[in-house]
């Protein structure tokens, strides 16, 4: 007898179809309807002069830039850090989700929380660990920008766009150092905030909003206790940040433009401290406004700054898009035999 059972149906995930949806729109629109119009158009002739070597650089230098944040992400999880691999693919996904998403770093946070926590790292450290990734590698990130402003200002003078983002840097450090400080040195203030809270929504237990507090108040003290963890921190923040600004620079180089790093730093750190406020996915359309415009007035001509910019954010933004749908795909049909606790060591996982 012929077998009449219905036949399941493949489907991808909803998160998957989101991002590839998304992600397929904004890129028709900004690499293949926005260069055939206006100023961009005239600079398509420059591709055929572009340094393929360069290129190749270029995209070397992106990969290392995402490397060193899985670093940065072994380090703040330590001990109870995942393989290298296993970091890599979370961090390719939760990438992927906050570059399709207004605000997506709230979904791709609550993603990378929930796959960390399914394989085994404590949820104090998980929570804590997200939680100093994201916020520390935005303050080394102002840091940077705030350097490069001092050593800029005097040969370059002052923009009011520089003073926005500056004082975006100053809330941010604020926030993030009064956190650090009503948890560690306030911790009975913050408890007894967190509990009222926790009293008016059912879903919360005051006590376990309690015990999570005091143990995230025991990470961040062994983090600041331990200097070599904490300076490797800074180390790989840093390195993410000035290996994807050096990306841009060589793309720059490729087009035939040599920019003064100062100069460049100035820019980029412009474009990503602005791109901070969540009006688009990771700053799409802020980054690339603010760079070809701040690159332009440190000299770039404008047609090649428009496409260092647009090749820079190919690398950057969306060729990690689908690279982070795979790495979702992955975690979505992979076997349960695939996952395997962290396991906490006294071995530095770096």
């Amino acid at each position: 007898m012929p077998d009449t059972a219905p036949k399941k149906r493949f489907a991808l995930p909803r998160e998957i179809r989101l991002i590839l949806s998304f992600g397929s729109l904004i890129f028709v629109l900004a690499y293949l309807v926005l260069p055939l119009s206006g100023p961009a158009r005239h600079s398509l002739p420059l591709l055929a002069s572009v340094n393929p070597l360069l290129v190749i650089i270029g995209v070397a230098l992106e990969v290392s830039a995402i490397l060193a944040y899985v670093e940065l992400t072994r380090t703040v999880m330590h001990p109870y850090a995942p393989s290298r691999l296993n970091t890599l693919r979370v961090n390719m996904a939760a990438l992927a989700i906050s570059h399709v998403v207004p605000g997506g770093t709230v979904p791709a946070g609550a993603f990378s929380f929930r796959i960390f926590n399914e394989l085994c790292v404590p949820k104090e450290t998980n929570a804590f660990g997200l939680a100093a990734q994201g916020a520390g590698s935005a303050v080394v990130l102002n840091i940077i920008f705030w350097i490069a402003l001092v050593i800029s200002i005097p040969l370059n003078g002052f923009s009011p766009a520089y003073g926005f983002a500056a004082l975006i840097g100053v809330f941010l450090l604020m926030a993030f150092f009064g956190t650090i400080l009503l948890i560690t040195r306030g911790q009975r203030h913050a408890d007894a905030w967190l509990r009222a809270i926790a009293r008016h929504v059912p879903s919360l237990n005051p006590d376990a909003i309690t015990a999570l507090l005091a143990k995230v108040a025991d990470r961040i003290t062994l983090l600041i206790a331990n200097r070599r963890k904490l300076w490797w921190a800074f180390t790989w923040a840093t390195l993410n940040w000035l290996l994807d600004a050096t990306c841009l620079w060589v793309f720059l180089w490729s087009f035939g433009v040599v920019v003064s790093p100062i100069d460049l730093l100035v820019a980029y750190g412009l474009a990503n401290v602005l791109a901070a406020i969540p009006l688009t996915p990771a700053g799409l359309g802020v980054v690339e406004g603010v760079l070809i415009t701040s690159l332009v007035g440190f000299g770039v001509p404008h047609s090649q700054a428009i496409l260092a910019v647009l090749a820079y954010r190919l690398v950057n933004f969306w060729i990690p898009i689908p690279l982070g749908g795979v790495a979702y795909a992955s975690w979505q049909w992979r076997r349960p035999a695939d996952i395997r606790p962290a396991k906490a060591s006294g071995s530095d996982p770096l």
